[in-house]
């Protein structure tokens, strides 16, 4: 990398870019968001001195999904993807999208991922293919192996494999050190990328089930283990921050603290809260999209501001691409920067609306502003069923939706009074949009296809 490569126009290196990125992880499940009885301190820490987005949304409600959409910008079904991979997965996230980490590389940027990838474990696909530098993790879900409580029956899982690299280093049967084993390597590649501006990645495969705790914090939490998970990831975000501190990066990183999708309420106690918003993971009910959202930048936000303009996950390149000075993807993407609206010079979100699609090429829903209209769908509920407990699921029953429902989010974030009858115009141009997005990407519910879609990457 040229030296050259680390100066922006103005004289200035590059802001070095943080992004941690829980599992599974309700809303409500931060100390600052409205947890009642779990101590997050550095993240209300964080958000003291950042920016809280009261209205972030994941752009699926499911892994693979959302994450795809956070390192590429695009819709996910605008390139073919869709739920959650099964490992040996024939497709995964196609190499020639753009990610995060390739554009970040691009502007002279050491980037790494520790953690949770989940974007296709086929070696074509894995994190080296896709402009990182360095990986530690797992390739899928933490709970895609042989102890899942439902082996034998529902799944046949094989081994869990823990990756360095491209290499497998280790099969795990215990994982109660794995989010210390991310933390550790996070703050090495901060203390050894410190002259160079760097973009780190850390996906916590937690709290998505089965839960593991370091004897750290097991016990330490009023809200069970469940809680104990959160501390420890929260200790994670401290030490990543202290990292920052010790090295003197503090005013120019940028760090970001979200999460992939609502909590997985089938697991009972062992899965968080979405409230004051409807369901959870695996629907485009408040519950299952909206997600806690913290930036810290020292050198560039104001602190303590909460900010309730609707953003979501793709928008999150392009911000950080107009931060970084890096050169957007060549492919059409579909976020767009909402760094403006971030530093307080621009009143509006970076978008007119928002699709939440689902399943395969399913559009749910769309929101404007506080409108919020969801289409004729069917969706799961845990609502009447008995949770699951201690770390084995319950059973979800499954409930059509017949009819256009309306809310208005400001006064109903509950999402309980359709107001629809009283509301035609919305209805109407909510609808228009939608029609407009159907030509672009598609519904499967409506028998459209898509016009810009783009394929996932398939083995050879």
């Amino acid at each position: 990398m040229a030296i050259a490569d680390k100066i922006k126009p103005d004289g200035s290196t590059p802001p070095n870019v943080v992004l941690i990125f829980t599992d599974d992880q309700g809303y409500r499940d931060v100390g600052v968001f409205g947890a009642p009885d779990i101590m997050t301190p550095h993240l209300d820490r964080m958000a003291a001195q950042g920016v809280r987005l009261s209205s972030y949304y994941a752009a699926q409600a499911i892994c693979s999904a959302s994450r795809a959409a956070l390192l590429t910008g695009c819709y996910p079904n605008r390139i073919g993807i869709h739920n959650a991979f099964m490992p040996n997965s024939p497709v995964g996230l196609n190499p020639a999208e753009t990610t995060l980490a390739e554009m970040l590389k691009a502007r002279g940027y050491a980037t790494a991922i520790f953690g949770k990838w989940h974007l296709g474990d086929h070696p074509g696909f894995m994190p080296l293919k896709q402009g990182f530098d360095e990986y530690f993790g797992i390739p899928y879900s933490n709970d895609m192996w042989p102890l899942h409580p439902q082996q034998g029956t529902v799944f046949n899982f094989g081994p869990l494999p823990l990756y360095e690299n491209e290499t497998i280093i280790d099969t795990l049967t215990d994982q109660s050190a794995l989010t210390t084993q991310i933390t550790e390597r996070s703050v090495d590649f901060i203390n050894r990328h410190k002259e160079q501006p760097f973009f780190l990645y850390v996906p916590h495969p937690q709290p998505h089930v089965p839960l593991f705790v370091s004897g750290k914090f097991k016990g330490k939490s009023k809200a069970g283990l469940y809680g104990d998970v959160i501390m420890e990831i929260d200790w994670s975000v401290g030490q990543i921050l202290q990292a920052l501190e010790d090295n003197g990066l503090d005013d120019n990183t940028v760090v970001v603290f979200t999460s992939d999708n609502g909590p997985w309420l089938a697991y009972g106690n062992h899965a968080g809260s979405a409230l004051p918003f409807r369901q959870g993971k695996g629907t485009a009910w408040e519950g299952g999209h909206r997600e806690p959202f913290i930036i810290r930048f020292p050198g560039k936000l104001k602190g303590g501001r909460v900010l309730d303009d609707p953003v979501m996950a793709i928008d999150l390149l392009p911000t950080i691409a107009e931060i970084t000075g890096s050169t957007l993807p060549a492919q059409p993407i579909d976020g767009k920067s909402a760094w403006k609206l971030l530093q307080g010079t621009s009143a509006p979100g970076p978008q007119q609306a928002y699709f939440f699609y689902s399943g395969v090429n399913e559009l749910h829903a769309v929101r404007r502003g506080p409108w919020k209209l969801y289409f004729p769908h069917t969706y799961r509920t845990m609502e009447g069923q008995q949770p699951g407990k201690d770390g084995m699921p319950g059973e979800y029953r499954y409930v059509t939706l017949e009819q256009p429902v309306l809310f208005n989010l400001e006064e109903d974030p509950g999402e309980t009074r359709d107001v629809a009858a009283a509301h035609p115009e919305e209805v109407g141009e909510l609808n228009a949009l939608a029609d407009a997005m159907r030509e672009r990407l598609g519904d499967r519910l409506k028998g459209v296809e898509g016009t810009e879609n783009r394929d996932a990457g398939t083995l050879p």
